[in-house]
């Protein structure tokens, strides 16, 4: 697949500038609510506490709250919540973490060994985001229910960037999917209720997906009229596995950015120079780093072109001091300098960080994937591309990649044959142990059900047989790939296509058939090119046309009628008595000076990719701003471990003192 051009990047940059000029809504407010929230939490235990952690929770805290507001509101010391004694020299013992069986059975065993030893202690526990009966049933039947205080700390959407807001559960999709727990869903809507409290009532929900309908029923029943204006116009939610895994599953194309799987939880990175430095950590937003807006959503193929122009640019830069004569000329340079100076740091980091990811990107078994990949989508093949993944599993290539490319083998061709199937899963389990039959299963297993034999067996359950997903009919009519030739370049130029090199995430495609219904159907740059007249690449592509008033889901019926799930559009009336006067004056301004708001909810998880492909339909249009709300941020990999129960252990050292909190 062809991958995008500089004359993308320079639309894409220009795109971003103007932007920037339209007011969006502040979710830093929901920071500031998550911070009040923990200090009011820590302060309801008087006195000086030892506070043990769940790991997963060093992440979300990290971005909300620093190790020093935490001492500062009585906090001495801090553990992660893991198996072993607890060694506390504090009277206050607060254990903060979710409501999962296995913290509540560590944090059993440690009470007891404290009554054992006849160490006096006063336990508070802080389950996140409420209270769970099932652990005050089992403190009851371990005996200690009543040696502890149980409350709740209410953390739900935590910004990630300035349009994007997380519930930072990174296990939500397997404990839909695999588990068959729905409790996401409820602490989804609580935390969306929220949401509407403070930016007021979803005026119209729309989705596609039967997790997704149940969690607009529970919006709908939820919440009275909201006296507050509603800054959000519309709220799309998609959860539907078929929907987010033939994305999910592809190989993540992005630049580095903080909200990226490969960064640290606490939205950090921790960049290792190749020259002799120490280890720096830092801490990417947009708001210091003048290059990350411009490379976070670039496809990898690009960020090494985009960084050389931005170093050519600062060298022709410096070099006007050179061309300064007079007084004001060398105090116009001086007074550039601090921000030629930041951007320049900036341009060392983002270069280190590109060497790093170059050393992956170039590999051989990186590129055998990704080729394997692009046929997939292409069903290009299909037998070629099941030898290929037998032939990564001999090189030695990883578990996730290995079982990722057969997923989404299965899925894009309505499954493999048996005997290859079988070959591959034999294979598979002697190469990497028979502790992954569990995962293989599960994936092959209702309600998931994505590695199956074409032709399903006779004894397959009709629901399998009923859910099998049409990518093929799909690929058409969502034009999800742009062809790999010279015509169909300055499409994927100008595409959401964009960001997997020629492919358009599903979830995306759906959006825009909401939001952006041009979009689906041909490239919106190429109307505006047409109508600018001058055919010139980067003017014409800096037009942007007005986003169209949202309709639902019209034209597009028949096209979600093949998906399985739900597809549902709920409209509410907002009562003429709330925000008359903004109403007012709304009604006196013209159609093109009216910007509205969408949120766009990913129940199960979403990729830094949609993010990416969601920002650049914002950008192709005028008037329309996404808000991007999620469970949390995924990649194939992390599906992969999620399901197999091989997360990364967060908890390497019992101390938590550390900067990630």
């Amino acid at each position: 697949m062809a991958a995008a051009s500089a004359s993308a990047s320079d639309a894409q940059t220009s795109y971003g500038i103007e932007r920037d000029n339209e007011p969006r809504l502040d979710v830093e407010l929901l920071k500031d609510t998550a911070r009040k929230a923990l200090i009011d939490t820590l302060n309801a235990v008087n006195g000086v506490k030892t506070l043990v952690l769940d790991p997963t929770l060093a992440g979300p805290l990290g971005l909300v709250t620093e190790v020093a507001l935490l001492k500062h509101h009585g906090v001495d010391k801090m553990f992660w919540l893991e198996p072993g004694p607890l060694t506390s020299t504090t009277t206050n013992v607060v254990y903060l973490c979710r409501p999962l069986i296995k913290y509540v059975k560590i944090i059993a065993d440690q009470v007891k060994a404290h009554i054992r030893e006849s160490q006096k202690h006063r336990y508070t526990l802080f389950l996140v985001p409420r209270v769970s009966t099932l652990v005050s049933r089992i403190l009851e039947e371990e005996g200690i229910l009543g040696d502890i205080t149980i409350s709740s700390y209410n953390l739900q959407f935590i910004p990630i960037a300035d349009d994007v807001i997380s519930l930072e559960n990174d296990n939500a999709f397997k404990e839909l999917w695999v588990d068959g727990d729905e409790t996401v869903i409820y602490n989804s809507a609580l935390a969306l209720n929220s949401l509407q409290k403070v930016y007021g009532r979803f005026p119209r929900i729309l989705g596609k997906g039967d997790y997704a309908s149940r969690l607009a029923t529970l919006l709908t029943k939820s919440l009275p009229d909201q006296p507050s204006p509603c800054l959000i116009d519309e709220f799309i939610g998609l959860k539907n596995s078929h929907v987010e895994l033939p994305v999910s599953l592809l190989t993540l194309p992005a630049a580095p950015n903080p909200s990226n799987p490969n960064a640290t939880p606490s939205g950090s990175a921790s960049v290792t120079p190749l020259i002799n430095e120490k280890t720096k950590k830092h801490h990417l937003s947009t708001t210091t780093d003048p290059l990350l807006t411009e490379l976070r959503d670039l496809n990898f193929s690009s960020v090494g072109k985009r960084l050389s122009r931005v170093a050519h640019r600062l060298d022709e830069d410096y070099k006007a001091r050179l061309q300064a004569k007079t007084v004001a000329q060398l105090r116009d340079f001086v007074g550039k300098l601090g921000g030629l100076q930041g951007e320049h740091q900036a341009l060392r980091l983002h270069t280190g960080l590109s060497e790093m990811l170059s050393l992956k990107t170039r590999t051989e078994l990186f590129n055998k994937s990704l080729e394997v990949q692009q046929n997939l989508l292409a069903s290009y093949e299909v037998s070629a591309q099941i030898s290929a993944i037998e032939d990564m599993i001999a090189q030695g290539a990883s578990m996730q990649a290995v079982v990722r490319l057969l997923c989404l083998a299965s899925i894009t061709n309505g499954g493999i044959k048996a005997k290859s199937l079988d070959s591959v899963k034999r294979e598979l389990l002697q190469a990497y142990g028979y502790n992954y039959l569990p995962l293989l299963l599960s994936l092959a297993a209702p309600p998931l059900a994505i590695l199956l034999p074409n032709p399903l067996p006779i004894s397959a359950a009709p629901t399998v047989a009923g859910n099998k997903y049409p990518f093929i009919a799909l690929r058409k009519s969502l034009r999800l790939l742009i062809d790999d030739n010279p015509e169909a370049l300055e499409e994927v130029e100008n595409d959401i296509s964009y960001t997997y090199s020629g492919y358009a995430p599903i979830s995306i495609r759906l959006v825009q058939c909401v939001a952006q219904k041009s979009g689906v159907i041909s490239n919106p740059a190429e109307k505006s090119s047409a109508d600018d007249g001058d055919g010139k690449g980067k003017g014409s592509s800096a037009r942007k046309l007005h986003a169209h008033p949202i309709v639902g889901w019209k034209g597009f019926e028949d096209v979600l009628g093949t998906i399985p799930g739900k597809t549902f559009d709920i409209a509410h009336k907002v009562p003429a008595s709330t925000n008359s006067t903004a109403s007012s004056v709304a009604s006196l301004m013209r159609p093109h000076e009216q910007t509205t708001t969408t949120a766009v909810f990913f129940l199960g998880g979403c990729t830094y990719t949609e993010i990416a492909a969601l920002r650049w339909v914002s950008r192709q249009n005028k008037g329309r701003k996404f808000l991007i709300v999620t469970t949390g941020i995924v990649s194939g990999n992390s599906l992969i471990d999620s399901i197999a129960n091989t997360g990364k252990n967060l908890s390497a050292t019992k101390d938590a003192n550390t900067p990630s909190v």
